[in-house]
């Protein structure tokens, strides 16, 4: 059952990899065979998913499509022009800009409120958004590890040790996480600048568009810091479903209350039915499938067996286990959604130390550094980079594996380095 289980894993991803167009299929074609197989049982289906990332991506991808109606992008795309010499300076400073914002927002939230102002840009230029949307979905995933609320996998690692909001910045008297991705970030930041060199076709000030309407703004602002306050708040005394999906029910109640907004504005369910055509059920379900694929190969007991081949393999080297844990995760997060390995190896990494008798922050951070960081790699590696393109395929492009990784490769390979050397000199 396990071999049949790899097989098919490994079918899977290629067929993720070569068939763009067909990815949301293969994923969930994938998953009923993982169910009928009877190596996932039917029952566990419901509970493989991450219904609190489903939630969340849909509610921004609703609240988003509203910004975007308001005329905010195109905006905050001329305030961009005005201040941009060239399209390379405009790509990296997006890129930055999604980094700072994803350092507090879930990373797909980011891309989905980054991506328009591209797509503006792009459109003002007449140039291909490619570049910039997938500069700006790895520069999100990078800091997404920043802050206990920029990523999913921030938030198990938070759970599981006890950490809150200050320690990603300083714990135990040393500096965290946010120290470390900041490094990384200004690395892969010289590979940007050298990856779009040639990109120097001149930007010039347009007469600015004026927005009228600012409450979509508010909105996605509200969004924002209620997904931070929620981080921040004590979770005793409260439902563990609420605890469990609450940035999926702060995404979709705020998406509701703009729906409400737009139909008594409008004095019609009209614009609110076009705003529910804009959301991108494609990536919807392709991340759905995912989730239960990897909860099959996880029952089938290949994850298990990953995960003890780090301990067979290290002895008592504490270098050799952390340098396996962070590239062992880079090159899995580079196939396997981060999240649910995040969340399996956070005991195995606990056990790990235990075994060595070190404390397990070394191992901790080193896992974050790959997992999180690793998911750049590939198309697929990631939800933001799944998101990503899903705003590019709706605008009628069609982004290979290879062109991807041109630009995600050399990012990668420079942040992941550069943290894994980092969190060892701060933490070994």
């Amino acid at each position: 059952m396990m071999t049949f289980a790899i097989v098919l894993f490994a079918v899977t991803y290629l067929a993720l990899l070569f068939f763009s167009k067909y990815r949301a299929y293969i994923a969930l074609a994938s998953a009923a065979i993982f169910v009928v197989s009877g190596i996932l049982p039917l029952g566990d289906v419901i509970g493989a998913v991450d219904w609190n990332v489903i939630m969340m991506i849909a509610g921004t991808m609703g609240i988003v499509a509203l910004f975007i109606e308001s005329r905010m992008p195109a905006l905050l795309a001329d305030l961009i022009i005005e201040k941009m010499p060239n399209v390379k300076w405009a790509i990296i400073a997006l890129a930055l800009f999604a980094g700072i914002i994803s350092a507090f927002v879930d990373n797909v939230a980011t891309v989905l409120m980054v991506a328009p102002v591209a797509i503006t840009i792009a459109k003002k230029l007449k140039i291909s958004p490619v570049n910039a949307i997938i500069a700006i979905a790895i520069s999100s995933n990078l800091q997404g590890a920043a802050t206990l609320v920029g990523d999913t996998t921030s938030i198990l690692l938070g759970g599981h040790a006890g950490m809150n909001f200050l320690d990603f910045f300083v714990y135990k008297g040393r500096p965290g996480m946010f120290w470390v991705v900041q490094v990384g970030a200004l690395v892969s930041t010289f590979v940007l600048m050298f990856l779009f060199r040639k990109d120097k076709e001149p930007i010039k000030a347009m007469e600015r568009t004026v927005v009228k309407d600012y409450f979509p703004t508010a909105l996605l602002v509200g969004t924002v810091l209620l997904l931070i306050l929620a981080s921040l708040a004590p979770k005793d005394g409260i439902s563990p479903f609420i605890t469990n999906h609450i940035n999926g029910l702060i995404c979709m109640g705020l998406m509701t209350v703009g729906f409400i907004y737009e139909i008594v504005r409008s004095k019609s369910a009209k614009g609110v039915l076009g705003i529910l055509k804009e959301i991108d059920y494609f990536t919807l379900l392709l991340l759905a499938g995912l989730f239960v694929v990897i909860a099959g190969i996880s029952r089938a007991g290949v994850v298990d067996e990953i995960s003890k081949i780090f301990v067979r393999v290290s002895g008592n080297n504490v270098f050799l286990i952390y340098t396996l844990i962070v590239w062992v995760s880079v090159l899995l997060s580079a196939f396997i959604d981060n999240i649910p390995y995040v969340a399996t190896m956070l005991p195995v990494a606990s056990g790990i130390a235990a075994q060595l008798g070190i404390d397990p922050t070394l191992i901790y951070f080193g896992l974050l550094v790959g997992a999180t960081l690793g998911g750049n790699l590939t198309p697929i590696g990631a939800s933001a980079n799944i998101a990503g393109l899903g705003i590019l395929r709706k605008e009628g492009y069609e982004v290979k594996a290879g062109q991807f990784m041109k630009i995600s490769v050399p990012f990668t390979l420079a942040a992941v380095t550069s943290g894994y050397l980092l969190v060892w000199l701060i933490w070994a």
